[in-house]
């Protein structure tokens, strides 16, 4: 609550020229098209295209992770030496490159080292396009909501379009990505100039969030620093494994079912100001960690007669993702001030989408393996199962030792 009126407070901002908010919508849109083709659904394109093991599949998707703990020193030598633009528009040229590269191979072994140094170009350019974005408003908690949620729509369109295609397990997904990259890396060359801004030798703590240490003095937030990383475990379950689980159980089109859970997320975006008012930051954040486990238990139950389940666990992705990551980044927002909110962010993304996916991306692997016998036939309620009783244990371990108090008054 005192974040709201924290923004509340601020003085009127000057507006944004339409010309600059179109220009910077159109960069996220392509940036998040070009995530949107593959990721989803990387782990079927493997599965069938190249015949690849659950722990193949894994390792797949643990090379994503891998590029987000790396991210963060590229992003530092952009920040002295280059202009931001400029350095999303190589970024991007050579991912365009690299994923041509992509479609020629037809080796799950090899596949790993293609996407690994995919990703190595493709991770910066999350954290590059919120900056360029953010470097041209004077009020990014007013401006940056609408600029970001082209990401989201981009996410729906680009899923939707796989899904009427029917090209969800073929390598026009890369295409599509390869395409999309190439056009954003020429049009970020014309993206409002973000020239670099720090300054003084590059120290390897604060790339890595080390000011930001501070913070685990407070044991509420040690307590939310550790369950956003164990939440993230079971979250690698979903991105690398929906797809195959609800092709599994019967369901079609499921890349244009599977984009009501970005719809959901928009929805629950919006009903963000109103949750705080009434549930306060604990009981969001709890909130969001139920619906994780109920998820879970929807894709385990679930199958083709009983698809309504399916539609829930779908569904649930707005509360899921919403009311734990996005008031998370909004917790630590409030809980850092403003000298060290940007290494605090940073400390959470590359602990959450690095350690604690990369964790998941491994085990999803080894449990998906595990559970898939000789016949390529998978167990899929014995591998939700698995991330379901991952978030029983972090809702548990919340609920114990998070403070609310602490929360409300850092």
């Amino acid at each position: 609550m005192g974040q709201l009126s924290r923004f509340q407070s601020k003085p009127a901002h000057n507006p944004m020229k339409s010309s600059v908010r179109v220009q910077l919508m159109l960069m996220m849109f392509l940036q998040f098209s070009v995530w949107g083709a593959w990721y989803g659904q990387m782990s079927v394109y493997l599965g069938k295209q190249l015949n690849a093991t659950g722990d193949q599949i894994g390792n797949a998707y643990l090379a994503f992770s891998i590029a987000m703990i790396i991210s963060p020193f590229i992003g530092a030598v952009a920040d002295r030496y280059f202009a931001a633009q400029k350095v999303l528009g190589v970024l991007n040229l050579v991912g365009a490159v690299i994923l041509f590269v992509l479609t020629q191979i037809t080796d799950a072994g090899t596949f790993f080292g293609g996407i690994l140094a995919y990703c190595l170009c493709f991770a910066p350019c999350i954290a590059l396009t919120s900056s360029i974005a953010m470097r041209q408003m004077t009020a990014p908690e007013k401006d940056f909501p609408s600029i970001r949620v082209m990401g989201t729509v981009a996410w729906i369109a680009i899923t939707n379009l796989v899904g009427f295609w029917k090209v969800g397990d073929q390598v026009t997904i890369f295409q599509m990505s390869m395409v999309m990259s190439a056009v954003l890396g020429v049009l970020a060359f014309t993206l409002p100039n973000t020239p670099p801004r720090a300054t003084g030798a590059m120290k390897i703590g604060q790339i890595i969030g080390s000011d930001a240490f501070v913070l685990f003095k407070d044991r509420s937030f040690v307590i939310f620093f550790i369950a956003s990383v164990a939440i993230c475990i079971p979250l690698s379950f979903y991105y690398a494994f929906a797809n195959p689980s609800l092709r599994a159980s019967g369901m079609d089109f499921v890349e244009n079912k599977m984009s009501l859970g970005q719809v959901s997320e928009a929805v629950f975006m919006l009903l963000i100001p109103l949750a705080f008012s009434r549930l306060g930051v604990k009981w969001m954040l709890a909130v969001g960690l139920i619906a994780w486990i109920v998820r879970f238990l929807c894709f385990g139950y679930g199958n083709a007669s009983s698809e309504w389940i399916l539609y829930a666990a779908i569904l649930l992705h707005g509360v899921c993702f919403d009311f734990f990551f996005v008031t998370g980044q909004i917790y630590t927002d409030t809980k850092a001030g403003d000298k060290i909110k940007s290494q605090a962010q940073g400390l959470i993304t590359l602990a959450t989408y690095g350690l604690g996916m990369g964790i998941g991306s491994w085990l999803g692997g080894q449990v998906l393996a595990a559970n898939t016998n000789a016949e390529k036939i998978t167990d899929w309620l014995s591998v939700w199962m698995v991330p379901a009783g991952i978030a029983g244990g972090v809702l548990i371990l919340f609920l114990l030792f998070f403070s609310e108090r602490a929360a409300k008054t850092a």
